[in-house]
């Protein structure tokens, strides 16, 4: 089993980040559990049985820099914090002609600025310690801009280019950031795109993902592996690596994907999400 580890974690009260809170605890882990909503981490951890010796709730705001301070100062008493996982993510569907003025903001600010204020914090600690490593989530929409989630594809392309150059300065320090770039993945997240024709593309793959896909890649792959980025699964991943390679051919296919997407979204509805 990898060694214990002190991990601070973002968007901790649901999805993703959530059940890896869980996961890592029983792997022996430490974890500082950190979300907006305090009052529904609170019941997370209770509906979940989080251990209070291995893990730590903490209040955060991604897009306070005051807040991030206090989140690795929770992580102090264990010896700082070897992992920062940047989990936390917002999105909402709209065609570009409908965007709202205050979703540009939640996205940006939430996906992009919570990322640099996490990686940032997390590097200068971690620099003068001489180790440690940076795990931020992406998307397959950081690799294949998906019509319909115009601006949450735009935040996540922009947290790959920060991710990557954020590697490049900071590896050869000690101190490695890895990109993990996952397809949908079953969470509230994906069930608010239920509703929306504009979301239709991200239900196009075999089947979502499930958070235990998801937290076995990270647990076995990407901790004790450091690489600088993974897509997951990894077809799907070609073929936006491909799309983003050739954007102009992938606009051909885009309808296709829509169509088999928007029959994916019928048979969720028909049986309840």
């Amino acid at each position: 089993m990898d060694s214990p580890r002190v991990m601070v974690l973002t968007g901790c009260a649901s999805g993703i980040g959530r059940h890896l809170v869980g996961a890592l605890a029983a792997r022996g882990h430490r974890v500082v559990a950190t979300d907006i909503d305090e009052a529904r981490l609170a019941e997370c951890e209770k509906a979940d049985g989080w251990p209070e010796e291995r893990v730590r709730r903490q209040g955060l705001d991604v897009r306070s820099e005051a807040d991030w301070e206090a989140a690795l100062d929770a992580a102090e008493p264990w010896g700082g914090a070897d992992v920062v996982l940047n989990v936390a993510g917002y999105l909402k569907p709209a065609w570009v002609q409908d965007i709202a003025v205050g979703d540009i903001d939640l996205h940006l600010d939430i996906n992009v600025k919570g990322v640099v204020l996490g990686t940032r914090a997390a590097a200068r600690r971690m620099l003068a310690r001489g180790r440690g490593h940076i795990v931020n989530i992406g998307s397959l929409a950081s690799l294949a801009p998906v019509p319909g989630l115009g601006l949450y594809s735009a935040s996540k392309f922009a947290v790959r280019g920060f991710s990557l150059a954020a590697d490049t300065e900071l590896r050869p320090r000690g101190v490695p950031v890895s990109l993990v770039m996952p397809d949908a993945v079953q969470t509230p997240m994906l069930d608010l795109q239920v509703d929306y024709e504009e979301a239709a593309l991200t239900f196009s793959g075999s089947r979502p993902l499930t958070v235990e896909d998801l937290a076995a890649v990270i647990l076995d792959e990407v901790l004790p592996k450091r690489p600088l980025e993974i897509t997951v699964p990894l077809a799907r991943g070609a073929a936006a690596r491909l799309a983003n390679t050739l954007p102009a051919a992938s606009r051909l296919l885009a309808p296709f994907l829509a169509k088999k997407g928007k029959k994916a979204q019928e048979g969720r509805k028909r049986a309840g999400r």
